[in-house]
């Protein structure tokens, strides 16, 4: 036999596609040639494969071997298809029956000495291929536990080529994945280490019922990072839906913890402000790798010193803030990443960062307004909440009483969330922050005029934009929720345009 045909997947962003490798041996000077717009680590397989073979006691074949990965008009990327080239050129040359394999997707990178290394994004891959109608998949050991999260699917490790062979021709067992139960998270952040900040809390707890960003301005030492450093341990833990596209994101980025277990526990991203633009939105040579901003979907993105972030990174975010992803466009193809995360942004009000606040302020009024100004108004437009935090004070500092716990919080948090779910699921959407503008004006989910006079007095002003606009609504539907009102009053509007504009705080 000459031909022999072996099932992979390959993966475009997060989106995996069935591939098919097909290894054709001919009569004809030795050579390997690969074709099917395979990228510089594919083309380097020959070398990697050719060794693998040679170290785990096969014949390499003499021939002229050429090696197709169908479709060919997609792009692959990565080492992943060494197990399968591999297997499909032993099938080719007769050393190897490859009706075991049959309607079997193999996946693995080899090492020179015939060792199935672990690769990225199998989860992504291996959820693909169970879409595709595959039962069966061979996975390195080292990815067996995380591919073993996909249900419907027999999962298989292996750590060496020699095993697989060992597996194919005489029946030998396989590796089985890791039974054991995952390891109790580590305990994070609690908001009763946070002192005093009333205020900010509530901005926080607002946040997280209604997923709406959050910015927070104020002097050093006022707890701005504290706070956001803990958004996320009020937030409810993901459901299995958004804990395989989170997880599957990790995986991609090869991020994820030992175990390869789902990850339950909503994200947080804090990246350095020297950051560039791809490491912020994703980006990269060849296929585009996912950004802080996906890293951090369906959880929290935190810019500290934000004003200190480059501008092109900070407008960067406008984007997928109003679309919830990134689209990132290549001359080899695009790539799309979700990236429905809540953007917290930390501030000082101004350069020199007087602890004692505006009070003590060195800063000429210039300096200020061009400091916040690197926030650009377009950005922070998108911002639902922006506060503005006082100075600490030592009464609170040195208050004695037990503060709220996050778990506290984190049950009314989940209490908003189940009202906003059970009142937009006709809509198709769970949470305030993403209901559209023009739905929230018309009926039956219109607020009165009297409710909303103050405001649409601002819009008129030019003091609020339309944006503006929908944004106080969307906040005032969330503070309701987490009164317990089944629709926003007067004063959950009013309150919901002091934590928009900071007006009064």
């Amino acid at each position: 036999m000459s031909y022999a045909r072996v099932l992979c997947v390959g993966l475009v962003g997060v989106t995996g596609h069935l591939v098919e490798v097909e290894a054709d041996l001919a009569p004809g000077l030795p050579g390997v040639v690969i074709s099917g717009l395979p990228d510089t680590a594919l083309h380097e397989a020959r070398d990697r494969v050719r060794a693998a073979v040679v170290n785990s006691g096969q014949r390499w074949p003499n021939r002229r071997i050429t090696l197709n990965l169908l479709p060919a008009t997609l792009p692959k990327f990565g080492s992943a298809f060494d197990l399968a080239i591999a297997v499909a050129l032993l099938g080719g040359s007769g050393e190897l029956p490859l009706l075991p394999l049959e309607g079997v997707v193999v996946l693995g990178e080899l090492g020179l000495d015939g060792t199935v290394r672990p690769v990225r994004g199998v989860l992504p891959m291996v959820a693909a291929a169970a879409q595709a109608g595959v039962e069966r998949v061979i996975v390195p050991a080292g990815n067996a536990a995380e591919a073993a999260v996909v249900p419907g699917l027999r999962v298989r490790g292996v750590d060496s080529l020699h095993r697989l062979v060992g597996f194919v021709r005489d029946g030998e067992p396989l590796i089985e994945p890791p039974t054991d139960a995952p390891p109790p998270a580590a305990p994070g952040p609690d908001l009763a280490e946070v002192a005093g900040q009333g205020l900010g809390r509530r901005a926080l707890e607002v946040a997280a019922a209604g997923g709406h960003h959050l910015a927070l301005i104020g002097p050093p030492g006022a707890g701005k990072t504290m706070l956001a450093e803990r958004l996320p341990s009020i937030l409810p833990a993901l459901d299995d839906d958004a804990a395989l596209e989170v997880t599957a994101l990790h995986s991609i980025a090869g991020l994820l913890p030992a175990g390869g277990r789902l990850i339950r526990r909503p994200p947080f991203q804090a990246p350095h402000h020297t950051a560039t633009v791809p490491s912020i939105v994703g980006g990269g040579s060849g296929l585009a790798r996912p950004g802080a901003i996906s890293l951090a979907h369906r959880g929290v993105l935190l810019l500290d010193e934000a004003p200190e972030f480059s501008k092109p990174a900070l407008e960067a975010l406008r984007q997928p803030l109003e679309h919830g992803r990134v689209v990132l466009t290549r001359s080899r193809g695009g790539a799309e990443y979700p990236a429905r995360a809540q953007l917290v942004l930390a501030a000082n009000p101004c350069p020199c960062a007087n602890p004692a606040g505006d009070d003590r302020c060195e800063c000429p009024p210039l300096t200020r307004r061009r400091y916040l100004g690197r926030l650009s108004g377009p950005l922070l437009d998108r911002i639902d909440l922006q506060v503005r935090l006082p100075p600490m004070r030592a009464a609170e500092l040195m208050e004695t009483a037990a503060h709220e716990s996050s778990a506290v919080v984190a049950g009314r948090v989940v209490a908003a969330r189940q009202a906003a779910a059970g009142r937009w699921t006709a809509l198709g959407r769970r949470l305030n922050a993403e209901i559209p503008g023009p739905d929230l004006r018309r009926s039956p989910w219109r607020l009165s005029a009297r409710d909303t006079a103050d405001l649409r007095a601002r819009l008129d002003s030019g003091s609020l934009s339309a944006r503006g606009f929908d944004r106080v609504i969307r906040l005032a539907w969330t503070i309701a929720d987490l009164d317990g009102r089944a629709r926003p009053d007067k004063g959950d509007v009013g309150e919901a345009i002091t934590l928009r504009t900071g007006e009064g705080t």
